[in-house]
């Protein structure tokens, strides 16, 4: 009698799920902090839309485009300049800052690189040219522009920054202040509004260049608005006697600057330091007495 074996059941494994779908944090207060991964199809780069329109309402984009001179043949120009800043600009803000993230929309990194490192129209290979001083007194324009009638007063202020270096970068500089090698740019701001953002290498005084600059924005806010008082703010940083005798000899300026901690204004202020000392062990608190030296 021949018998037949039946064939052996046999259970696959189970498969293990590696993608994590939530995350959980500690709590914020009284609320439950958790990451999901259950939006579908969505990018972080809908900011785009916003600076769009953004765009549009002030008319930025062409004017920018105006500010450079385009000498290539027309015959072989595929990307009109405000295309090239459009797409150069959009992508800053979104935070493609390398030009490698460019290698599929409009206008390749090698385009891209042309027009950013281009000074003059002479060369074979660099037919676009920027007017910096076209693009300063955009920035200048568009501040005025933004008031709808002369401000009584315009406070500007001026200070200077790092711009971390991790790499062997043109004029790269250790700056003992940071710690770090940077370059350290200027920049001149009015409330929200940037007036002036000037890159510089670290190697020099962080006020270096600063009369200069603040100079053409006065006179160009003095010109909208011959009535208005300018009051300019900085830091010790900024406390040289060229900036500081200039801004002496504007009536219409007033100028607030901070004093580098020295032996005598230090004896000046043995008063007001012991108040204050007072005060701190009184109350437990921090505590503030201002004093007028002559």
């Amino acid at each position: 009698m021949e018998k037949t074996l039946a064939p052996r059941k046999t259970s696959s494994p189970p498969v293990t799920e590696c993608t994590q779908s939530s995350l959980s944090f500690a709590k914020h207060v009284r609320r439950q902090v958790t990451a999901q991964f259950d939006g579908g199809m969505i990018s972080s780069d809908g900011g785009a839309v916003l600076l769009r329109e953004v765009d549009r309402r002030i008319n930025l984009r062409p004017r920018l485009a105006d500010c450079f001179e385009d000498h290539r043949d027309p015959k072989f120009i595929e990307h009109q300049v405000g295309e090239l800043l459009a797409q150069r600009v959009y992508a800053l803000a979104l935070g493609y800052e390398e030009l490698n993230a460019h290698d599929q929309p409009l206008a390749g990194k090698s385009t891209l690189h042309r027009l950013e490192r281009t000074t003059d129209g002479t060369d074979r290979y660099k037919k676009i040219r920027c007017d910096p001083a076209a693009v300063d007194r955009l920035l200048a324009d568009i501040f005025v522009e933004a008031h709808s009638e002369a401000p009584q007063q315009s406070i500007l202020d001026i200070d200077a920054t790092d711009t971390p270096l991790h790499g062997q970068q043109e004029g790269r500089f250790f700056h003992g202040y940071y710690g770090h090698y940077c370059y350290l740019p200027l920049y001149i701001f009015s409330g929200q509004h940037v007036l002036c953002a000037r890159q510089r290498v670290a190697s020099q005084d962080a006020a270096a260049g600063s009369v200069e600059e603040l100079k053409r924005i006065v006179s160009q806010i003095r010109k909208a608005w011959p009535e208005g008082k300018i009051v300019l703010r900085a830091d010790a940083g900024f406390c040289r006697e060229e900036l500081l005798s200039w801004c002496a000899q504007q009536q219409w300026l007033d100028y607030l600057g901070g004093l580098a901690r020295n032996p005598r204004l230090r004896k000046m202020i043995e008063d007001e330091m012991a108040q204050a000392a007072e005060q701190q062990q009184q109350t437990g608190e921090p505590a503030r007495v201002f004093a007028e030296l002559a």
